[in-house]
């Protein structure tokens, strides 16, 4: 004789569940290596530094065919932190770092500065997209419209990888001229700094953009 399954059950299945929902897709496919498309990921990583809309149109595309602005292929996360300790490798090398140091070094550049300052950028972008920016459903806004946070996170790398260049490699190979005390060195710090933080800037209007506007529009 097979039991029914009590309320208090079906209620544990149920909030498991939507735990599990909380976490977005491309976080619960990290351990999925086989089924992520590096090349992709390698197209979108080249192409938000040369032309960056082309990225984001296709990002309308996916929202066409799966219905979600967020990408579900962690690939780009994986790429992005393996550049991410080949810098760490090369800063440490740079500065004659221990091993220890090394590793170190590569955790904090993955996890605070990408993932926690993703993590931060995301929930802001997320809340005030849709609490200030997004105009009320109507028959050229749905109701599905709204910003998700995992999409919000997608604009943070996005905007990331440019900045990772600026930042992280650009000023490695300028660091001869970037130590010395004059004011031109002082300006060419600086101004790489100024182009990281606009490049970022400018990847996270791109990304809402293209999320209220619907890039590229439909003709009919």
């Amino acid at each position: 004789m097979v039991l029914p399954t009590s309320a208090s059950e079906e209620g544990i299945h149920r909030s498991s569940g939507s735990l599990s929902n909380r976490v977005p897709v491309i976080f619960r496919r990290l351990h999925r290596f086989h089924q992520m498309d590096f090349e992709l990921a390698a197209w979108q990583l080249t192409y938000l530094c040369l032309a960056p809309r082309r990225v984001y149109r296709n990002v309308y595309f996916h929202k066409q065919t799966k219905n979600t602005w967020a990408r579900d292929d962690p690939a780009i996360l994986v790429l992005i932190s393996a550049c991410l300790c080949v810098s760490a490798i090369a800063w440490a090398v740079v500065y004659q770092y221990s091993i220890f140091e090394t590793i170190e070094l590569a955790f904090f550049m993955i996890v605070r500065d990408y993932l926690l300052t993703g993590i931060v950028v995301a929930t802001i972008l997320w809340f005030v997209s849709n609490r200030l920016l997004l105009a009320p459903p109507s028959h050229t806004t749905p109701a599905d419209s709204r910003v998700e946070w995992a999409y919000a996170f997608d604009v943070h790398t996005n905007a990331f990888f440019p900045l990772y260049l600026a930042l992280y490699l650009a000023q490695l190979f300028l660091l001869p001229i970037i130590l010395k005390d004059n004011w031109v060195c002082l300006w060419v710090g600086n101004t790489l700094y100024l182009a990281g933080f606009a490049q970022y800037m400018y990847g996270v209007y791109l990304g809402l953009n293209g999320v209220f506007k619907r890039i590229p529009a439909r003709r009919h």
